[in-house]
């Protein structure tokens, strides 16, 4: 049978640094890959600052995946390969915020309802993982509309906030850079407002995104080449931007931090990393990454424990809702192919007796009308039952019984993405 397979490589098995290594060039790019293989019917593929989970339909999917993760090097100690009814129920709780570093984070929702789309436009996706998305995200609103799972301020952004206010205890006459002003950078803007800072300094690179950052903050816009120079004014700097290279590396932070006795920390939550990792080596400098954020996530599970628990009910509910779902979409194949083949040779057995009687009698549309109707009438009457009794089948999860009527009519291998 044709089941969703999955492969996941995330923040609970690998560090940052690992998670970078197991990835190999641009989703659309694997996208193109997995689709394809020759056993591959569907695919998706997620990716996120935490993550990267590849999503199979395949009669084989966890060869498949084994394979993949061979051929791209990547260690099994770091991998967890996820059946079909696993798959479904993490993708539930993922779109939930439950599989988040920051549980309850409402960034993952949009991420992967995004990645989603970017599949169905690659033409990646079909019946399987279209619902099995389309109800991911679904049960991601509702847990956030009947739960408090997402309530106060939980975002990596916001864990990065909360990371530099413990170690400094507290930012009170502080100054911070954030640098990047997209999804992540305004999410630090976000939680650095109301925290009696002394000065925020937003840098990026389109200016015009810096400077109405800057405003909603009171801050000050940086133009993104003179941000070198507020280095040293600055307390914290956290980057968060999606730059292919780093922003800050071991030669930038030397060249500032040479003869000067003075402490700063840099925080990086970039996607990819923004810092190069040995400027820790340079004295004065603490470097801290979304590794470090765990701590914050540990305290963060614990404030919404019991929300979290309201949020697995409603999972585990919409869960059997999704498998009696599949459960009726199977039989409803068999039951579409069944309604074709009839239908085909009903078509062509009424022509026949069409072309017969005209070649003996003239007969017209009217004629033509009633005899179609009339074995359209035969064809529905004859499949009502056997439709109602493999619905029935497949709610009562009586997979046999579907397969042998498949191989009895000889509709194994139709209808299938090719």
């Amino acid at each position: 049978m044709t089941e969703i397979s999955s492969m996941l490589i995330t923040h609970t098995r690998a560090n940052i640094e690992e998670m970078e290594s197991a990835w190999h060039g641009g989703v659309e790019i694997l996208l193109e890959h997995l689709k394809a293989h020759e056993l591959v019917e569907e695919c998706a593929v997620l990716k996120t600052c935490n993550r990267v989970e590849v999503y199979v339909v395949s009669q084989k999917g966890g060869k498949v995946l084994l394979d993949f993760a061979k051929r791209m090097k990547v260690s099994s100690r770091i991998i967890d390969f996820l059946d079909n009814d696993e798959s479904l129920r993490h993708l539930l709780r993922l779109t939930s915020g439950l599989e988040s570093m920051i549980v309850g984070e409402d960034q993952i929702l949009g991420q992967v309802k995004e990645l989603y789309m970017l599949a169905r436009k690659a033409d990646a996706t079909g019946k399987t993982l279209d619902l099995a998305f389309n109800k991911a995200i679904q049960v991601g609103k509702r847990v956030r509309n009947e739960t408090g799972i997402n309530k106060g301020s939980v975002s990596i952004g916001s864990a990065a906030v909360e990371l530099a206010e413990s170690t400094l205890c507290g930012l009170h006459g502080k100054t911070v850079m954030v640098i990047g002003a997209g999804e992540m950078g305004a999410l630090v803007a976000k939680a650095l407002a109301n925290k009696d800072i002394k000065v925020i300094y937003v840098a990026n690179r389109t200016f015009d995104r810096a400077e109405e950052l800057a405003r909603e903050l009171d801050g000050v816009a940086l133009q993104y080449d003179l941000m070198e120079d507020h280095i040293l004014k600055s307390d914290v700097i956290i980057s968060a931007t999606s730059a292919p290279h780093f922003i800050l590396t071991h030669e930038i932070m030397s060249r500032k931090m040479e003869g000067h006795d003075k402490e700063l920390m840099l925080i990086d939550i970039g996607n990819p990393r923004n810092i190069e990792s040995s400027v820790c080596d340079i004295p004065g400098v603490r470097l801290h990454n979304i590794d470090d954020l765990k701590s914050i996530s540990d305290a963060n599970l614990e404030k919404r424990k019991e929300e979290a628990k309201k949020a697995e009910v409603l999972i585990e509910e919409e869960l059997a809702l999704l498998k009696m779902q599949y459960k009726r979409q199977q039989a409803d194949r068999i039951i579409s192919l069944l309604y074709s083949r009839v239908e085909g040779i009903r078509r062509k057995e009424c022509n026949e007796a069409i072309n017969k009687l005209k070649s003996r009698h003239t007969i017209g549309s009217i004629e033509c009308e009633v005899l179609d109707d009339m074995t359209h009438s035969f064809a529905n009457q004859i499949l009502a039952g056997p439709t109602k009794i493999l619905r029935c089948a497949a709610e009562h999860d009586d997979e046999q019984f579907l397969d042998t009527v498949a191989q009895l009519f000889g509709l194994n291998g139709a209808g299938k993405k090719k």
